[in-house]
């Protein structure tokens, strides 16, 4: 039985072509820093929909191999404003080799790659949903899409964006384990934190009594240090330790870092004193030198449930039968990056899941409702902006 939309554009959508490009694009291989094959695909594609594609430079920044691609399409009418729909073009691991299996509507791989639903899912899903906007024959506005590279790294192609190109200024990107309908409005703040301890090294055997135990030392810190869920807006971990030469010297040094996440700013920041102040106490204690470095990885972002782009998915998901849901996550996402830079946005659920591991699938059900959504997406900010 053939399901209704009230969606035009949304009803367009075939599933089996959206299958089988997802399954297409899946297969490239494209891990982080090295997407040239998948902006490859896109660059020969995209054109055929009738955009134009630009590349920046961000890849000489770290060392990769293309830049971010950002495709314009005039629309069919100009004075709507331009809406974005962005994800990144790699994913964590390679998918080279990768033998898809389709068995009781999910999408996985044989187990022995990962999928790349993370989130090639979103990009097929952007295409096709264009395609049925276009075949639907429904008037819109101007679209862009802003594919990123270097996501997995740590929002590394967002970072280095050349955001003069861009004409966009509000969009989506489909990019959470959520089912379809999800719809986050919050993210976190988030800042990485490196401790570098100066004890002293010694030989265990022929003079023991000068050395000062750099781990131990480290050790006595992280064991004062509050970790892991501080409250229900900031979480705080230490996930890297790197020292030490042989086991008959004792530790001179040891270098460890770790990562706080906070919905509040003001929390976050108070959590990096704390651990830093830990730390320093200890150190003196024991007569050792310490050295603190903070990073800064990215900007929380809170947009209000009253902003065009929320109102627009809320009607958007009810033209495709789709219940919706707003939350906040502490996930990070190119999401935080874009919005840093004055492109608004929110993500939203496509609904892969065990993401970077060889365990990780997706719906058919999840992968035709982000291409049906697309499409909805697109036709409602038409009718909530034509004059």
């Amino acid at each position: 039985m053939t399901v209704k939309f009230i969606s035009k554009a949304a009803s367009k959508v075939n599933e089996e072509r959206l299958l089988n490009l997802f399954l297409d694009l899946a297969k490239i291989n494209g891990p982080s820093g090295k997407e040239q094959l998948v902006a490859d695909y896109l660059q020969e594609e995209l054109p055929k929909l009738g955009f134009s594609v630009a590349f920046d430079e961000a890849y000489k920044k770290f060392n990769g191999d293309v830049g971010n691609l950002i495709a314009w399409h005039e629309g069919t009418d100009n004075s709507i404003p331009p809406l974005f729909f962005s994800t990144h073009m790699d994913t964590v691991l390679p998918t080279e080799n990768l033998n898809p299996i389709i068995k009781n509507g999910i999408i996985s791989s044989d187990g022995t790659t990962i999928l790349g639903a993370d989130d090639r899912a979103a990009l097929a899903s952007y295409i096709e949903g264009f395609r049925a906007v276009i075949e639907s024959g429904i008037p819109h506005g101007p679209i862009e899409f802003i594919l990123t590279v270097n996501e997995q790294a740590g929002l590394v192609g967002a970072k280095y964006l050349d955001y003069t190109i861009p004409k966009s200024k509000a969009g989506y990107i489909f990019d959470s384990s959520g089912d379809v309908g999800q719809v986050i409005l919050q993210g976190p703040y988030s800042s990485r934190i490196w401790f570098t301890v100066h004890g002293n090294s010694a030989h265990i055997a022929l003079n023991s009594e000068v050395g000062n135990n750099a781990f131990l030392i480290a050790a006595e810190g992280l064991l004062k240090m509050k970790l892991g869920e501080i409250d229900n807006e900031t979480v705080a971990n230490i996930g890297i330790i790197k020292g030490g030469e042989l086991t008959s010297i004792i530790p001179g040094s040891v270098i460890f870092g770790g990562e706080v996440r906070s919905f509040s700013q003001e929390k976050l920041n108070r959590q990096l004193d704390h651990m830093k102040g830990i730390m320093e106490e200890v150190a003196n204690k024991n007569n050792a030198r310490l050295d603190v470095k903070i990073e800064e990885k990215y900007l929380g972002f809170n947009v209000s449930e009253d902003n065009k782009l929320v109102i627009n998915v809320k009607e958007a998901t009810k033209n495709i039968n789709v219940s919706h849901y707003v939350t906040k996550t502490l996930g990070g996402a190119d999401t935080n990056i874009l919005n840093e830079n004055g492109l608004t946005c929110i993500t939203l659920g496509n609904g892969f899941q065990n993401i970077h591991t060889f365990n990780e699938y997706i719906s058919i059900e999840n992968l035709n409702n982000t291409g049906r959504l697309t499409a909805s997406l697109i036709e409602q900010w038409y009718e909530n902006h034509k004059q």
